[in-house]
């Protein structure tokens, strides 16, 4: 892997060689999605399928009344055949204060380390901190972040102090409806950070209320479907991107999920998240939102191949 210095104006062929703005149709892989902020809505804008996204007891008993527990993720059916695998793409974000004598030499310090252990990231400048850095790392093996990320992070010389308040880790999941599975749940969010033509991030964590999984599936569908409707009028713009991230059991304060937003401008980003509290998931159904991290992109790993 290599790595690239952050430009705050990405020539067009640094654009082209990382996708462009992040559409599935720019892929070949389907409709697009942009920003959806709906956990569980489909690429499509569809409801939830099965246990991935919609309820996942009911995944777990066999018509005999015995436990049947499925860990596979499920995409739509390609050639008449359903699509499934056993991989996801794991995703954590931390915050930090670093006491480099000036944050671009903790950027620096942090860029030299990422690069010389092949370590895929990116750096962030936390606009509301004038010493703050949000770091994202990512790998289908979770125990990267233990292995790899942690020794470089925790390395006394890189004068990094924890925000624990910021720490998020997340895992990409499937909806049932996704008609190129591995892109949606492997490279698209990967090239969604990796994208030199965004510079601009809020990630924050949500947890919904127990209400939400109580109601009849068509009202759950209808009530993502708005959330999908507006995402990907934004990410069809090129506003708004979207990681989308379910935690559950992985966070500190339990919440459900993990959002990044992404895009060229900030302005964009804040939009949605506005546009969405007007939201029935949102006004209704949504217990718990942040805290908020805003952040500049100050490095990040070149743009790998996909499936590399």
């Amino acid at each position: 892997m290599t790595s690239e210095r952050h430009s705050a104006s990405p020539s067009s062929d640094n654009a082209a060689h990382a996708g462009g703005p992040i559409h599935a149709t720019s892929h070949g892989h389907g409709p697009t999605a942009g920003a959806s902020h709906a956990p569980g809505a489909s690429p499509t804008g569809g409801a939830s399928h099965g246990s991935h996204g919609g309820d996942p007891w009911k995944s777990l008993t066999r018509d005999d009344g015995q436990p049947n527990i499925d860990m596979n993720e499920r995409g739509a059916e390609r050639e008449g055949r359903p699509q499934t695998m056993d991989r996801r793409l794991f995703m954590q974000f931390l915050g930090f204060h670093t006491s480099a004598a000036t944050p671009r030499m903790g950027v620096e310090s942090l860029a030299s380390a990422f690069t010389e252990r092949r370590i895929a990231a990116v750096v962030y400048d936390d606009v509301n901190d004038p010493r703050g850095l949000g770091i994202l790392t990512w790998s289908e093996n979770p125990a990267h972040f233990v292995t790899a990320v942690r020794p470089l992070l925790g390395d006394a010389v890189r004068g990094l102090t924890l925000r624990p308040e910021l720490t998020m880790l997340g895992r990409t999941y499937s909806t049932g409806y996704e008609q190129d599975l591995p892109f949606w749940l492997i490279d698209r969010p990967q090239q969604t950070v990796l994208n030199p033509a965004h510079d601009w991030a809020v990630w924050y964590p949500l947890r919904r209320s127990g209400a939400f999984a109580r109601l009849e599936p068509r009202e759950q569908g209808a009530i993502l479907r708005e959330h999908a409707t507006i995402g990907r009028a934004y990410g069809e713009k090129d506003l708004a991107h979207d990681v989308r991230l379910a935690c559950h059991g992985l966070d500190a304060r339990d919440n459900e999920f993990v959002i990044g937003l992404v895009g060229k401008a900030l302005h964009p980003l804040s939009h949605i998240v506005q546009t969405m509290r007007k939201t029935r998931q949102t006004s209704e159904f949504i217990n718990q939102m942040g805290p908020f991290f805003v952040g500049h992109v100050a490095w990040r790993s070149a743009p790998t191949a996909p499936g590399a």
